[in-house]
């Protein structure tokens, strides 16, 4: 067997290929990112071994690396293995004593990581997971968008008619997102008549706003401490963020009813789990990928970066351990909100919650541990294909 290393770059990627003893069959070969660079890899392996005898190894380095593996994935070289840059990071440090990197010896060390097989390779493990990782990141980050526009939505408000907030008990309600949309500033409410704004109201919101918001409305126009200078930019700005957030919703919305049926096609008993729904479960299952990567739970916890970090040297030993946070954002996130529901909704973990909160830990320090209690539950249901059941 051959190990072909590849270090991943934008424009050029640089492999090296060595044999089951480590030795170079050739390294730092240089070739660029596109369908000729690819060809020219394929030569020089050709040249020297079968396809079918390389088992290839290459650092998920932003989204470069997928070019690469979807060329060699064509070509039947199917034993490919992504691999977290902490851990070649790790490895170095463990084989280099002195400190040395570059693109030739990063191909050759990420060879000798997969020739040894101490990795655990990052969450690739087929198309339906990787496409369920691709759409569940795309709904972040239009999300996260929508809370910068809501942010800035506020600011231009607070300018405007900084009495609005008061009144409806959510700003970015349907209601008053329409609201804002066709009456955007102070002068504009002062101009309409209670009976109008009432049956405008009751119309928008299925009658659950009626007579008595419309008149806050009005009197809170009437007396409004919104400026009036340069007013009309300001109210234009605020209707075109209330579009792109009314747009980017409608997104998200598409994006869910992608997910969904990602996960009608996985069929995972995830969703069974307590604190787990559609969502939290598809954005979870994605970014493990396939469960067979980990040999036990405490893998599970270690790839999701929600194990304490430990500091101990001789006779000293650290008391202040945080989480170590290297790994998926997402998936932290994700299991933080599933156990923040669990915690509540789920007899067992709820107890095991309210343990830790008598032995005065904080209230984020008990999620943690339930969001690692979590991860075996996880581990479980997912390893044995079967749904969860409340233990006795």
């Amino acid at each position: 067997m051959f190990y072909l290393g590849i270090d991943i770059a934008k424009n050029t990627h640089v492999a090296s290929l060595i044999d089951e003893k480590g030795k170079n069959i050739f390294k730092g070969f240089s070739f660029s990112n596109s369908i000729d660079g690819g060809k020219s890899l394929l030569e020089i392996i050709k040249k020297h071994v079968e396809f079918s005898d390389v088992t290839v190894g290459m650092e998920a380095t932003g989204h470069y690396w997928l070019s690469i593996y979807s060329f060699l994935y064509d070509y039947d070289f199917h034993s490919i293995h992504i691999i977290n840059p902490i851990q070649t990071d790790g490895w170095r440090k463990g084989t280099e004593i002195r400190k040395r990197k570059n693109d030739i010896i990063d191909s050759v060390l990420i060879a000798d990581l997969i020739r040894y097989g101490d990795f655990v390779e990052t969450s690739l493990s087929n198309e339906d997971l990787f496409s369920l990782r691709n759409i569940c990141r795309m709904r972040n980050y239009l999300v996260q968008s929508t809370g910068d526009l809501k942010r800035k939505i506020i600011c231009v408000l607070d300018q405007v008619f900084p009495e609005y907030q008061s009144i409806f008990s959510n700003t970015f309600g349907a209601t008053s997102k329409q609201l804002l949309l066709d009456f955007s500033s102070p002068t504009d409410f002062e101009e309409l008549s209670v009976d109008f704004l009432t049956e405008t109201l009751e119309n928008l919101s299925r009658k659950k706003v009626g007579q008595s918001t419309a008149e806050k409305l009005i009197n809170s126009a009437k007396n409004s401490f919104g400026i009036t200078f340069s007013k009309e930019s300001f109210t234009f700005q605020l209707k075109l963020l209330i579009e792109q957030i009314k747009f980017i919703e409608g997104q998200i919305k598409d994006c869910e009813t992608k997910i969904k049926e990602l996960m009608k096609k996985i069929n995972s008993p995830i969703t069974t789990i307590p604190g787990i729904g559609t969502i939290l479960g598809a954005v979870i299952l994605s970014e493990f990928g396939d469960i067979n990567r980990f040999d036990k739970p405490s893998q599970l916890v270690a790839y999701a970066s929600i194990d304490a970090t430990v500091s101990q040297s001789g006779e000293y030993e650290g008391t202040h351990n945080v989480m170590s946070k290297r790994g998926s954002p997402y998936l932290r996130k994700a299991l933080f909100q599933a156990a923040l529901v669990a915690s509540n909704s789920d007899s067992v973990l709820k107890a095991y919650y309210q343990k830790k909160r008598a032995e005065g830990k904080h209230h984020k320090t008990c999620v943690g541990a339930v969001a690692r209690k979590l991860c075996n539950i996880i581990y479980a249901v997912l390893k044995n294909d079967k749904p969860y059941q409340v233990p006795k």
